[in-house]
């Protein structure tokens, strides 16, 4: 029996094997980067052993320091998680010689699916149907479009869409690269990239007693970046037998490599119906609560009980309505999904954890961060996991996208409102969304509604801060003719104090109720009710200074910069200035780059890593290089200088 458990991860994963620990009255053991030792999954363990460093590669990746630190905490056992170690086999083996118990598949099954390309070899002679590679040195215009996937690894780190054979070198070059920082094996291939494809795939769980089973179809096809964003299950508008051939495949595909415990077999499905052989994961994957939610399953208190080796019934439980999971990450979809890094300040959801009552919707919310903790540069910028379920999958869809509309997320900018507009979105309520979702819909999801919102967010901010601020009575500021005037976004709010409250110049709005941190306005003859939260902002000359507000209203929630009165001198830049889009390490420039170097519009000049993820910064014009401030391997702030680019005909760009 296991009594103590380290887990060899960090954030949300850590927290949720953490919860079910608790639950079963196991012990546990965190283990910490320097970046984390504040961090939500480190307070929730009961003991925590740091990794000295901040970098991957210095920390989560070092089986070795892993396994002393098991060793020194008194665990008995190690679960990895996603991501990091949990598809490394050699790091399984560590944990087993060690005299450890291994919460996960053998070390051989590991192993045979490790390996995309070996995967697919050993599916293929299990007469599974599979796309057939394209050697990329080879490659014609008949073999495009590519996708290039890192051999080892998943989470779509080193995966790109290559559409024409000049980017080919390029692309594999930084496939490569980021698959060699992500997962330390730089290895990648390519095969037809399916156009307009479904992500379906098939959980399993296996014991060390010939007991497999498949839990339902996950349909995953709603993307970023190859990585998943929105989750469901089961898959909606799969045929009988379709779904019987996912699982017939799944199980297959389990029983060739004799798996025990979680997995899942990926299959990419065609716009004609016919399924491919992915992947397949042999750890539990981030999206496995909506199968726990379904099937009324605890797959991790499973985990623990396969390693522990108990036998499974012969058929896992009948599943029962629908699941639906959000993936809330910090960043910015608008400005190419840029990671946004910074402090918490608040993350509450309504309803959720309301129990498990039969038949009744419900909502979960699985969480790295917690109010007060940092998003930082090194690790991936998921913030938490939202689910609803419901008897039907229209009802879990309506309750997911109100609860995320509702939730109070306060710091980083983040991917919330997307996730509301995809989950709304016609293509996506009738279950027909593809891969190719946010290519084709980005730009109408992230362009900004103009109904007015944003400006009534922006007067009850400026009302709410003139409660906070008591302005005195009396001076040049209180005369009828001469009004408040504050700036928060892009809107200026202007009104005035009068003995009977505030009064708005704007014939629409009418001042109700003002509090510090509530505001009821009168829009068009409706109560509007508007909660207002500010977090130490800094003062300028009376004013908030470059921080934000944000505003909860009740259609849609904000994030207001509050604009100082007077603008900082200091603050300026040089027109053409290329400046650090978020906080990351300078991995690279491009060849040849250099002071007086020509640069023509759109050029990648430099590549930035935040948050496990390639950024790169490109010319915003033609012209030359007057200034490069960038150097590979150092580490820039947002907002750093990276280089100048002057148009020589027309001056500064």
């Amino acid at each position: 029996m296991i009594s103590t458990l380290l887990v060899a991860n960090r954030g949300e994963i850590a927290c949720r094997i953490f919860r079910t620990c608790r639950e079963r009255g196991i012990a546990t053991v965190a283990v910490f980067s320097d970046a984390d030792a504040g961090a939500l999954h480190v307070r929730e363990a009961d003991t925590a052993v740091r990794l000295p460093g901040a970098a991957p590669a210095d920390t989560y990746l070092r089986g070795d320091l892993i396994v002393k630190a098991a060793l020194a905490a008194g665990a008995d056992a190690v679960h990895p998680g996603y991501g990091f170690l949990s598809e490394n086999a050699e790091f399984a083996r560590a944990v087993l010689d060690a005299g450890l118990v291994w919460v996960g598949p053998p070390p051989e099954a590991i192993e045979a699916m490790a390996s995309k390309t070996r995967a697919k070899e050993l599916m293929a002679a299990a007469g599974v149907p599979l796309l057939a590679p394209v050697d990329p040195a080879s490659a014609t215009e008949a073999d495009l479009p590519l996708l290039l996937k890192a051999a080892a690894g998943g989470g779509g780190r080193g995966m790109r869409v290559v559409r024409q054979l000049a980017d080919v070198e390029e692309e594999l070059a930084a496939a490569s690269a980021e698959a060699r920082s992500a997962f330390g094996d730089g290895e990648v291939f390519a095969e037809p990239y399916v156009e307009r494809g479904r992500h379906v795939e098939v959980q399993i769980l296996a014991d060390a007693h010939g007991t497999v089973w498949a839990l339902g179809t996950r349909d995953c096809s709603l993307q970023r970046r190859h990585q998943k964003v929105i989750e469901e299950s089961p898959a909606p508008g799969l045929t009988a037998g379709l779904r019987t051939t996912l699982t017939d495949a799944a199980l297959a595909a389990a029983r060739a490599v004799e798996y025990r415990g979680a997995g899942t077999v990926e299959f990419l499905i065609s716009p004609a119906g016919r399924a491919y052989f992915l992947e397949m994961n042999t750890r539990l994957q981030v999206e496995h609560p909506v199968t726990e939610e379904v099937f009324g399953l605890d797959l991790v208190a499973l985990q623990l009980a396969v390693a522990e080796g108990a036998k499974l019934p012969p058929e896992p439980p009948a599943p029962h309505g629908h699941a639906v999971e959000a993936r809330l990450y910090a960043e910015d979809p608008a400005r190419g999904w840029a990671p946004q890094p910074g402090r918490v300040h608040a993350l509450t959801l309504p309803g959720a954890g309301g129990g498990h009552l039969a038949d009744r919707p419900r909502l979960r919310v699985d969480a790295g961060y917690g109010p007060g903790d940092s998003v930082g540069v090194h690790y991936d910028s998921m913030l938490a996991k939202v689910v609803a379920w419901a008897p039907t999958r229209a009802d879990a869809v309506r309750l997911l996208a109100d609860a995320l509309r509702r939730a109070r997320v306060h710091g980083p900018l983040t991917n919330r409102e997307l996730l509301v507009r995809s989950l709304r979105h016609p293509e996506f309520t009738a279950g027909e969304a593809d891969t190719g979702f946010y290519e084709r819909h980005l730009d109408a999801l992230t362009e900004g509604k103009d109904d007015g919102g944003a400006r009534h967010a922006a007067v009850a901010a400026a009302l709410a801060d003139a409660v906070r601020r008591g302005h005195p009575v009396g001076g040049w500021r209180n005369l009828p003719s001469r009004p408040q005037t504050k700036t928060y976004g892009e809107h200026e709010v202007r009104y005035h104090r009068t003995r009977d409250g505030f009064r708005v110049e704007d014939d629409a709005v009418r001042a109700v109720a003002v509090a510090p941190d509530r505001v009821t306005l009168e829009v068009d003859g409706v109560l509007r009710h508007f909660e207002v939260a500010e977090y130490g902002s800094g003062r300028h000359d009376g004013d908030s200074a470059s921080g934000y507000v944000y505003v909860d209203g009740p259609t849609a929630s904000y994030r207001l910069r509050a604009h100082p009165r007077f603008t900082d001198p200091r603050t300026a830049t040089a027109p053409g200035s290329l400046l650090a889009p978020m906080p990351g390490t300078v991995v690279r420039i491009a060849d040849g780059l250099g002071e007086g170097s020509a640069v023509t519009a759109g050029q990648p000049l430099v590549w930035l890593e935040a948050m496990k993820m390639e950024h790169r910064i490109v010319s915003p014009a033609s012209g030359t290089l007057t200034a490069l401030h960038a150097v590979p391997g150092s580490q820039v702030e947002v907002g750093a200088l990276l280089a100048v680019v002057t148009d020589v005909s027309q001056g500064d760009i």
